[in-house]
């Protein structure tokens, strides 16, 4: 699923695409979603890359001042019918999503020790909203909804 090099994270899904570089020189027609479909995210690997992505955009209001972040931020893309399979991640704190483009149905499974107790959820994420969840416990999937790309980025936070 996922590739790890220096801390580094890049998960291809079943897009066929093996590396960031691959991605950003995909043709024209699949870059623009009307040839083989693609669903991809990573992280960010180095402080200096981390520092200029975070120029564009602000911590989330609700995110206390106190909360520290971890100095990765994830980004995921991707077309309509696409998304990430039901899982269940390994990150070290809690993060936040925020939708930049695109429409995105998650699905969220409990955590098999609250199976019997706890009820899954469905819901939309719509373009400027953002979703808070410990995705260490609770099981999740992603697709894309039909219409336009679908652009994530996110933190961790503890």
């Amino acid at each position: 699923m996922g590739k790890q090099i220096n801390e580094c994270f890049f998960f291809s899904y079943k897009s066929g695409l093996r590396s960031l570089d691959e991605v950003f020189s995909m043709d024209e027609q699949r870059a623009n979603l009307s040839g083989a479909p693609w669903y991809i995210g990573w992280s960010t690997c180095f402080d200096q890359e981390t520092r200029k992505l975070r120029e564009y955009y602000s911590r989330p209001y609700f995110i206390p001042e106190t909360s520290e972040s971890d100095a990765v931020d994830w980004i995921f893309m991707g077309g309509p019918g696409q998304g990430a399979h039901m899982h269940v991640d390994s990150v070290r704190h809690m993060s936040w999503q925020a939708q930049l483009r695109g429409r995105k149905h998650w699905v969220l499974a409990p955590a098999p020790e609250c199976l019997y107790r706890c009820s899954w959820i469905e819901f939309t994420v719509q373009p400027t909203e953002i979703l808070v969840v410990d995705t260490n416990r609770w099981y999740h999937k992603t697709d894309v909804l039909p219409g336009d790309i679908s652009i994530t980025i996110g933190a961790e936070y503890d």
